[in-house]
């Protein structure tokens, strides 16, 4: 889905202004007739110049992408937001969260604001077309050092795609 040199220097992405959808209106699990939101958001990104936004809930906390679940690293800590914020849960991010798991890496489903995204060590993004997306810029501000980061890339694009093949 992104040019291959994306994966190795990490993607620029904005938070948009178009919201995600409330979950107490439209369901964030139905995937069908769901996606105008989403739709409108990556047009936005787009216009900005960038190819990927970042959606916020209609109480401000980052919720997910136009189409990627989002994760940042804080403090050592693995965190993502909740499904009850309103997000789509998703197969690469269940995946990426055990594996974490695994490692021994602490993971956290929790509400945050544009400041901790801002302010992480790293972020990253996750999903079945974007496998394992780092992300080195948000807003035009630096993410970490500016570049996917230690934990972001032991799980990058050919580390996960082997491991969610062999779940199929």
């Amino acid at each position: 889905i992104y040019p291959e040199e994306f994966y190795k220097k990490g993607l620029e992405v904005v938070i948009v202004s178009t919201r995600r959808n409330i979950p107490s209106a439209l369901n964030a699990r139905i995937k069908s007739l769901n996606y105008l939101n989403n739709i409108l958001a990556k047009l936005e990104a787009n216009l900005q110049g960038v190819p990927e936004g970042i959606m916020l809930n209609k109480d401000g906390y980052v919720a997910e992408c136009t189409a990627d679940n989002i994760f940042m690293v804080k403090d050592g800590h693995l965190i993502t937001p909740p499904a009850w914020i309103g997000i789509l849960k998703g197969i690469t991010q269940d995946t990426i969260m055990d594996l974490a798991r695994e490692e021994g890496i602490p993971v956290e489903e929790k509400i945050f604001t544009p400041v901790a995204l801002y302010s992480s060590e790293e972020c990253f993004l996750t999903g079945t077309a974007a496998e394992v997306m780092p992300v080195t810029k948000i807003d035009g501000r630096v993410i970490g050092d500016g570049m996917p980061g230690p934990i972001t890339m032991p799980w990058g694009r050919t580390c996960i795609f082997g491991l969610l093949q062999s779940f199929t």
